[in-house]
């Protein structure tokens, strides 16, 4: 079904930009998501920039390199891990706390249109907890089998590591197809990430956004595979 508020993907310049300006609404956001879309603010902050990159990376649910120190602390007890128990705090680390991996384009219209998708089932935040203190954390957008993760943080070391590795736990076992997580870096480079065409990413997740899966309320049990 074509989008409602954006031109078709496929027609994005070759930077990747598909829109200027719109809203950061609930139903615009879910329209973009659903469409291979999402927003990235300029510097300026205003208008919105909507983007559809070429090529797009995601983290395949099979494929997340877990090192063997990281598998130890995980098995260990050290790390204790939630979900949407503290969703506030999680995005505002990613948008101004030490060891984001996110940056200034988390404005505060941003935060508080994810907090209102969170509000309503369909933001969610994987913590990560150290001696009752959040050591880390990741959140992001659910829609079907697509998770898009946004940004993720660290406060102890490995924090951010733990919150991703939980989150591909968790998603995996949920059933869900395509965690997308929309331009590569060196740092997720290093933990599986692989980047595939733009055509190829919309065919994944027409039928990913299909699924009947939930994210669920708890978090499954930690295991390295399924």
């Amino acid at each position: 079904m074509p989008s409602r508020y954006f031109p078709p993907a496929q027609r994005a310049s070759p930077e990747g930009l598909v829109a200027i300006g719109g809203r950061l609404s609930t139903n615009w956001l879910l329209d973009a998501y659903r469409h291979g879309i999402f927003p990235w603010p300029s510097n300026s902050y205003e208008p919105m920039l909507w983007w559809s990159p070429d090529p797009r990376a995601i983290l395949p649910l099979d494929g997340m390199y877990i090192s063997r120190r990281l598998e130890r602390r995980l098995r260990s007890g050290e790390f204790q891990a939630t979900c949407d128990t503290a969703f506030a705090e999680v995005i505002s680390a990613c948008a101004t706390g030490p060891g984001r991996e996110g940056g200034t384009w988390i404005t505060p219209e941003m935060v508080a249109a994810y907090t209102e998708l969170h509000r309503l089932g369909c933001a969610h935040s994987v913590e990560i907890w150290r001696e009752g203190q959040l050591a880390g954390g990741v959140y992001g957008l659910a829609i079907g089998g697509l998770f898009a993760a946004e940004s993720m943080f660290y406060r102890s070391r490995d924090g951010s590591k733990a919150a991703l590795a939980r989150l591909v736990c968790h998603l995996r076992t949920r059933g869900f197809a395509l965690l997308d997580v929309q331009q590569a870096t060196d740092h997720t480079d290093s933990l599986g990430v692989v980047e595939i065409t733009r055509k190829e990413y919309l065919k994944r997740l027409e039928a990913a956004v299909e699924l009947p899966v939930e994210f669920g309320s708890t978090l499954e049990m930690w295991s390295k595979s399924t």
